[in-house]
């Protein structure tokens, strides 16, 4: 395969700036202590991370014809992924964020939709997109083109040809279910957040709710959750609970995208699942340990010394 990973879904521009507890008033303006400008998105987040940790990436997804189009596709060129699937979408701007940053790493946003609702991968480029080892999908529910049922046929053949094949949404409402559910039958491991996941199935319980999911079709599911780790579900009754590492958290931002990409170097490396879901923990809470998507990840070595070095903390979700 020419490619270790492809992440394609999400891709958007993000402005963060921390600590926001207000906006302004009228016209007026506050003063914050940090600014930065990220690739961001549950595509693009995922793809930086892996091409961090030394992967051949490949990045699908859509751009405008904008200056945040053309800042998107230069840092992807910055980090040595591969661009050449990133379609400008007519008639679309590209995917944009806003992030305010709480002091206590939460980060609500103001977003534009954009080209990530525009982009299509034909039949054409199908052999391009799935010259990969692993497959990633990221931001199901924002790919309006693909959500029709093109990105159940790509990961369908994805995983004909041997693709290991990762999928994450951009869900809020039971609702979103009808799209996800045609897809966890071709999915190997299924990562949403601990909200998604309840947004999804309409259940509290995370023990139902990793039923319900494995129900619907996966291979295994990630319930990736916030300050609280992670929790490990498949269709062989495996169960893994991983804490989270105790860090000083500043920005939330893409840590859940993060963590997919710390994943897949697992999988790459050909690590267990246990380890791959550790090396998933640390690149997500490297992530928050700074402002604005993957800001805190630089390589796999970092990372990997960062595993030895940073404490757990106790595992208490139930």
């Amino acid at each position: 395969m020419t490619f270790d990973y492809t992440s394609m879904g999400f891709y958007t521009f993000d402005a963060l700036c921390r600590p926001v507890n207000d906006i302004p008033p009228g016209g007026n303006t506050f003063f914050v202590d940090d600014f930065a400008l990220a690739v961001s998105g549950a595509a693009g987040s995922a793809a930086i991370v892996a091409a961090k940790h030394g992967l051949r990436v490949q990045a699908v997804g859509g751009v405008g014809n904008d200056l945040m189009g053309d800042w998107v596709l230069r840092r992807l060129d910055d980090f040595g992924v591969d661009r050449e699937m990133m379609q400008r979408c007519a008639d679309f701007s590209t995917s944009s964020s806003i992030v305010t940053t709480r002091p206590d790493g939460a980060r609500p946003a103001l977003h534009k939709l954009g080209a990530t609702a525009g982009f299509f991968v034909d039949e054409t480029q199908l052999d391009r997109v799935l010259d990969t080892k692993i497959l990633h999908v990221g931001g199901v529910g924002l790919m309006d083109a693909m959500d029709k049922g093109r990105t159940e046929e790509v990961l369908a053949e994805a995983r004909k040809r041997g693709c290991k094949t990762t999928l994450d949404v951009f869900a809020s409402t039971a609702d979103d279910l009808a799209l996800i559910k045609p897809l966890l039958a071709h999915t190997d491991v299924f990562m949403p957040s601990e909200e998604e996941a309840m947004a999804l199935s309409g259940l509290t319980d995370l023990e139902d709710i990793a039923r319900f999911l494995l129900d619907q079709g996966a291979a295994a599911v990630i319930l990736t959750l916030g300050a609280e780790g992670a929790m490990y579900r498949d269709q062989t009754g495996a169960k893994i609970e991983i804490p989270a590492y105790d860090i000083d958290v500043v920005c939330t931002c893409g840590c859940g995208d993060c963590f997919n990409a710390g994943f897949a170097t697992g999988l790459h490396l050909g690590k267990s699942v246990e380890d791959c879901i550790r090396l998933g923990q640390a690149s997500s809470a490297q992530n928050a340990t700074g402002l604005g998507s993957q800001a805190g990840v630089s390589d796999l070595a970092n990372t990997l010394s960062f595993m030895e070095k940073t404490a757990l903390k106790a595992y208490t979700a139930s």
